[in-house]
This record gives structure tokens, sequence and C-alpha cells, in this order.
């Protein structure tokens, strides 16, 4: 079978549970109807398997099948919906529906007391098959209507509890934000499809290498730059990755979206939802100019710098692992805009990985722990707050063993997958700074900041991670009747667990090597750096390839130094106790409060944004209300009312009495002439007689 036709197989399998759990779901709750849904989502995971097999099998790295048909077409310019499986769709769709199925599994038993059970199933049926869509998209205009069906089913997802107020907001808050990088994308599609005269991307590329951009763009704006014009369309698609992909500014929806169940994080916010910004700018890459990936580049790599040093000091179990996922999404989009697009989309797939069973592993510790509270009758303790937990290694054994592979995976250590994937993205930050002259970053001498970036993040993550780890796992119980009660989660969210944490090893991202330092790998061999397609000034790839290969071993030495370093930091805090966490934060003054406090972002956007816009909103009513309404159109009504009144009387008093006066004369006149009009001959002669006497009388005197 084609691979174009099993990728629209597992396109609509995962609808078809949708609509199931939506009609009969509910119906079918007590018959365990949740089976359905798992047995359609497992079924997508074995065609992506088929799938993945075969292009094993084949090893062509330009493998490449599409069909599509014309959905509107209006001569030059037509909008196809069609599909696109090649080498990284088939990467793509086994990773999401890897994690979608696990995802389902786990959420029997973490979700198998709540309310709206049925329903739960649903959205995760409707959210995969949006992922599914955007995956096998051909073109921007299919990606753009599956990107905004993410968007609401995330919005379902996260707000799922909405009787809680914290998570109804948060859902609107992911939604609203994720809207703002949508209308940069939709205005970069239509810069796109106005020159270009196509959504498709192959036949937009084409278009470009060939000069049918810089035709198009003299020819509709006459001496505008081609290549300004396609660096800032290529900025503005990449705002929807921004938005989607949690990148700053917009990077405030995603911590406060773990409201949302917790499958629900790992499911978003490792491997699909916040992934798709990411396999957007893939997608994207060949139009990127320099300028445009050096704008790409520094919002990933500050991104990811920026949020780790946020999540260094949050005691939420949860948070700290969504502003690490924000670090890391920083990580992939500025690999995509250093130029080490194979690095980037790899980090993408084991980052996947690692980070859904950070996500399953903590939330088996959450749900424990809730466990534990229900049966204590404490519903006030936060059962999120590191700062609750302690000691609980030898109560979760197999929960603590995947954290801490996890752990040591997205810490770049040597023997996880993570380590292959960072080592790759740092070396392209350093081969950057080395060896790139194009671009405006490089222009200005600052590419330096793009390892510093990339090597402080590094540092800080293998700091925080397992500060999470020795606060959750190590030392003594904070609190000894909630340890007590603990104990491993149930096999239905431990298998997904240990499934994790295998393919957080480096064995399965080396073969056929098995080389832990990395090598050549089925992914290097599939996974191809597309040329770029921009006329002038395009990307050094060759000069970036061999800065590239001279950066790989002092960027590996140097990351596992800083590695190191982090985990020792926190080894000597939280193990040997050599540090007071209290009085380094005292220290360390307004950079912990800073950070504490996610750098005053929300209040930024809240004092700075949205209450200076409901106060000019509150202005604009008051003046439309008090003012335009009171005095001017309530005025002119008060003054048109009295010119009617006074209208009306001089209409009455006027011209009906002139009327009133004619019609009483002609009246008054009728009865008169009534007693002469007698109908008498005899009357009339006497009146005829009468007036020639009177005419003869006048002529006398």
């Amino acid at each position: 079978m084609p691979m174009v036709n099993l990728s629209l197989i597992i396109l609509v399998l995962p609808l078809i549970s949708f609509l199931f759990q939506i009609f009969f779901g509910k119906r079918l709750e007590h018959k365990k109807g949740e089976w359905i849904s798992i047995a359609l989502v497992l079924t997508t995971l074995l065609l992506a398997i088929i799938m993945f097999a075969q292009m094993l099998f084949d090893y062509q790295p330009d493998f490449r099948q599409e069909a599509s048909i014309n959905w509107v077409n209006l001569g030059q310019f037509q909008i196809e919906m069609g599909v696109l499986v090649d080498n990284i769709t088939i990467i793509m769709l086994v990773v999401v529906a890897l994690i979608s199925s696990l995802v389902h599994l786990y959420s029997v038993e973490y979700m198998k007391n709540d309310v709206r059970y049925s329903r739960y199933f649903g959205f995760l049926g409707i959210f995969t098959f949006s992922m599914y869509g955007i995956t096998i998209a051909n073109n921007l205009f299919m990606i753009y209507c599956f990107w905004e069906l993410v968007g609401l089913s995330s919005y379902l997802l996260i707000g799922h509890w909405w009787e809680k107020k914290s998570a109804a907001d948060a859902g609107k808050k992911a939604f609203i934000v994720n809207r703002i990088g949508d209308i940069g994308m939709f205005m970069g599609m239509m810069v796109v499809a106005t020159v270009a005269g196509t959504f498709n991307y192959q036949v937009l590329f084409e278009r470009i290498a060939s000069g049918a951009w810089a035709a198009g763009v003299q020819g509709l704006f006459g001496g505008v730059d081609p290549n300004t014009l396609l660096t800032w369309a290529g900025v503005l698609i990449f705002m929807g990755a921004i938005g989607k992909s949690a990148q700053f500014p917009l990077h405030v929806w995603l911590p406060d979206a773990m409201e949302g169940p917790t499958p629900v994080s790992a499911l978003i916010h490792a491997a699909t939802m916040v992934a798709a910004g990411v396999y957007l700018t893939v997608r994207i890459f060949p139009l990127l100019t320099p300028d445009a990936m050096a704008f790409v580049a520094l919002i990933g790599g500050f991104t990811a710098f920026f949020a780790a040093t946020i999540a260094i000091t949050q005691n939420d179990l949860k948070k700290v692992l969504a502003y690490s996922t924000v670090s890391q999404l920083g990580y992939m989009i500025m690999a995509l805009g250093t130029g080490a697009y194979v690095a980037g989309f790899f980090h993408l797939v084991t980052h996947a990985m690692f980070k859904a069973l950070l996500f399953l592993a903590s939330g088996s510790v959450i749900h424990m722990m809730h466990h534990s509270l229900t049966k204590l009758n404490d519903h006030h303790t936060d059962a999120q707050d590191m700062r609750n937990m302690g000691g609980l290694r030898s109560k979760m054994p197999i929960t603590y063993a995947v954290f801490f592979i996890a752990s040591l995976s997205i810490s770049g250590i040597p023997l996880f997958s993570g380590f292959l994937s960072k080592d790759a993205i740092l070396a392209g930050t350093w081969s950057y700074a080395a060896h790139i002259h194009d671009g405006w970053l490089a222009q200005a001498h600052l590419g330096w900041i793009l390892p510093f970036f990339g090597f402080g993040a590094a540092l800080i993550t293998a700091f925080y991670m397992f500060r999470l780890i020795f606060m959750t796992f190590h030392g003594e119980p904070k609190r000894k009747d909630i340890f007590a009660k603990m104990h491993e989660s149930p096999k239905l969210m431990t298998i997904p667990l240990m499934v994790l944490g295998a393919l957080s090893t480096f064995i399965f991202f080396t073969l056929p090597s098995f080389n832990p330092l990395g090598g050549k790998s089925w992914f290097q061999t599939l996974v191809k750096q597309p040329e770029t397609v921009v006329p002038m000034g395009a990307f050094d790839s060759e000069g970036f390839a061999h800065g590239l290969h001279l950066a790989h071993y002092p960027a590996m030495y140097t990351s596992l130094i800083v590695a190191g370093v982090g985990i020792g930091l926190a080894v000597l805090i939280y193990i040997l106790k050599e540090i007071d966490p209290a009085k380094m934060a005292q220290r360390l003054g307004i950079l912990y409060r800073g950070s504490l406090n996610k750098w005053y972002m929300d209040e930024i956007y809240l004092n700075g944004i949205i209450r200076p816009f409901l106060k000019g909103c509150d202005a604009i009513a008051y003046f439309d209300m008090e003012i335009y309404d009171h005095y001017v159109i309530d005025g002119v009504g008060r003054r048109v009312k009295a010119l009617a009144t006074g209208t009306g009387i001089a209409d009455d008093l006027v011209v009906d009495g002139a009327v009133n006066l004619v019609g009483i004369i002609f009246q008054w006149l009728g009865w008169t002439f009534k007693f002469v009009q007698t109908g008498k001959i005899q009357n009339y002669l006497i009146y005829v007689l009468i007036g020639v006497l009177m005419v003869y009388l006048i002529n006398v005197f």
C-alpha cells in the first residue's frame, strides 16, 4: 500500500475515536468504552511503525510521495488539500503516535474517577487527529487549518477541569496567546500566496529558486527588495512557531497550562503541540534568508537561557518541567536558526521521549501524593509542591529509576539520547559563531551570544533537574504521614514509563553503529539538510558544515564540563548540604526573586498591556456612552425632538388652522347658498328681476 494511503488512514482513525467518544462513549463508560479509542490510536502507531520500518528498509534519504487535490482554483492561484510523506513525516508520525498511545494507556488509570472520562478520551482523539494533519500536510494552508484545530483541542484539554478557575483561565490564556502568533503566521502566508501564487512547500521553493519570486515582487511592489520581503515573510510565518512552541515573548501560556491533567501535559508539552512550531520551522527552513535565520536563532537561544533561569527556583514539580520544556524548545529553534537543521529535528525526537517520560513520571508521583492526601483527608496540602516530598525513591523505585534516566538524558550525559542531539546543537552554535558571516547577527559580531545561551542553559538544566530529583526522591521525607502511605503506581502507569525510559537511552538512536558518542546513524543518513532556495546572499552551508565538524569535540567536552558543574552544584546544595539554599537565595537577592517570580513576565503583560488595554476599552466605552451617546447622539435627538415639537405646533396652528378656516368659510357659504338654490323656476325668475332692477338703479344713481 502506498505511504500516502497509510498516512490518510492514520489521519482518520483518531477522528473516529473522537466521534465515538462524543456520541457513544458515555453510554459505554461502564463497559470500558475507552478501549475503543486506545485500540484505534494503537492501530495508528502500528501503521506508523510499518511506515518507519519500510523507510529503514528502503534507506532512501530523498524519499518523497505526494498527492493532492485542487480545493480552490483561481487560475494562476490555487489552494490544494494534499499529503506529503517523506522521511521527516514518517519520523514525526511515529513520535506523535507513540506518545499519544502511551498517554491513552496511562490515562486509563490516572483519569479513572474523572467525571468527564469519555469526553477526555474524545478530546485526546481530536487532538491527535489535528497533530497528524499538521504532520502530513503538504502546504501552508492545510497546515494552518490543522494548526487552528490543535489550538482548539488544546484549549479543551487544558481546561478539562473547567470548574477550577485556574484551569479555565489557563485554557483561555493558551488560546489567546496562540492566536497572537497565528495572526503573524497568517500574514506571512498571505505574503507568500500573493507573490508566489501557491501555498505548496515544494512549488514555493521552486518559484523562489527560479527567480519567479523576485519577478513577482517587482511586478507587485515595484522597488521593494525581494530578499527583504522574503525575510519578512519567513519571520511572520515563524511567529506561528513562537506562539505554538512557547518562545519568548509568547511563552507565558505553557507553564499555566500545567493546570490540565498530567497526561495532557505530557501529550501537549512534550512531543506534540509544542513541537508543531519546531516542525513548521523545519518545513519552511529552505526559504529562510540569513537575516530570518539570525532572528530565529536569537529568539531560540534567548528562550533556552531565559526559561532555564526560571526553572531553577520553582518548587512546583510540573512547573519546573514546564519551563524546562520552554528551554528545550528554545534549543531546537536555535539549532534551526544557526543552520543545524538535522540537530534541531533530532532534538525534537529525543526530547519527545525523555520529556514525555518526565511528565508521566511526575504524574506518577502526583497521582500517589493525591492518593495519600485523600487517605489523610488533607485537602489543603499541594500535591505538586516538592517541599512536601522527599525520600520517595524507596517507595517508588520504578518511577525514580525512569526519572533519573530522563534527567541524565536532558542534562546531556553520554549513553543517553539527549546527549546525542544536545551535543550537535551546541556544536552548531559554535560553528555559527566562528564561520558564519551572513545575517545581521553575525554582521553585528553577536554570533558569540548563541554559544553563551546554549552552554549557559546546559549548565542550568543539569542543576535544576538534579535539584528536582534530590528534593523529590532523596533525603528525609518532609511529611512522614504522607510518606507512610506512598507506594508505586499501578502497572498501567509504570509500563509506559519503562517504554519511554528505554527510548531515552542512546541505543535506538545510534543504530547501526551503537556508538554512544554519536557517529553515523539511521537518523543522520535519512534526514538530510535541505539547500536554501534564497537566490541572493544564501546561507553558507559548506562553511557551516566544515565548522560543525571542527566544533564537534570542543563542544562535546565543554557541554560535559558544564553539565558536570551543574550536577555537582546540586549535589553540594541538596545532598552534601555544604551550601544552605535559603542563605544562597538571600544573597542572590533580586536575582532570586526575579527568577522565582518568572522575571515578572505575567505582571509585565498584566500591567503593561492587559490592564492599560482594558482601561482603554473602558475609556472608549465611557466616551461612547457618556459623551458621544449623551451629548452627540442624545443631544441631536433632543434637538430634533424639540424642532419636531415646534414644527408640530406650527403645523397644528398655521397649516392645519388655515386649511380648517378655508373649510369653515366654504362650509358657511354652502350653508348660506342652500337657501338660494331651491330648484324652483319661479324663485329663479324673481332673482333675475331683482338683479335687473338693481343694475338699473345703479346706472340711474
